[in-house]
């Protein structure tokens, strides 16, 4: 019988937001910080579509350009994995996303344990209030786009309503949505081990 792998379960928050936005997700100890850049992404409904850096201590991972990194250099999120923090006893951490609107997450590890082998990893845990749309224009964005959406006489509601695409309700998490994508992942990084554990005759 396999050894269970270890998982972490992390609480992701939103900073600077109230009321407060965030996630608990489980994540193999495996991951690499890339890999959980993708955890957060899907978390929290993010695109992807703008840069983002991962801060530990003095340390910030991400994807490198020698252009814009002289002054505080970025080394490659690819290389360092989950379990490589825990050893160094890191409880928490930043994430940020998208250097315009700025959306400060802290990455805070709740606890380390054996993961259920009849689940696949990662997965959504529980979480409250829908991330902001991208591009909203940070947090005085966000709150007056909130402000306009749910208020259908602000002057801005038809709008903001417009330009989001559809409603757009600040206490509905998404959950069908994250789930499904946290599952994706959770799918290709299945079928990745299994491939890799046949190359090898495991």
């Amino acid at each position: 019988m396999s050894t269970p792998e270890q998982i972490a379960r992390l609480r992701i928050s939103l900073e600077r937001i109230e009321p407060a936005i965030w996630r608990r997700v489980e994540v193999p100890l495996t991951a690499t910080l890339k890999a959980l850049h993708d955890v957060i992404q899907a978390a929290f409904l993010w695109q992807d579509y703008h840069l983002h850096v991962f801060e530990v201590g003095e340390e910030r991972y991400g994807v490198p350009d020698p252009e814009w990194d002289s002054l505080r250099p970025i080394r490659s999120e690819k290389g360092v994995r989950l379990a490589t923090l825990i050893e160094r006893a890191v409880a928490s951490f930043t994430y940020t996303y998208d250097f315009g609107d700025d959306w400060q997450h802290r990455i805070e590890v709740e606890a380390v344990e054996a993961g259920d082998p009849a689940v696949e990893y990662p997965r959504f845990v529980t979480g409250e209030r829908r991330a902001p749309p991208e591009d909203v224009g940070g947090v005085p964005g966000y709150e007056e786009f909130v402000r306009a959406v749910t208020h259908p006489r602000h002057r801005e509601h038809k709008a903001m309503l417009t330009w989001h695409g559809g409603p757009y309700d600040p206490e509905d998490i998404g959950e069908a949505e994250i789930v499904a994508a946290l599952g994706k992942q959770a799918r290709r990084r299945t079928l990745g081990r299994a491939a890799y554990l046949k190359s090898v005759g495991g």
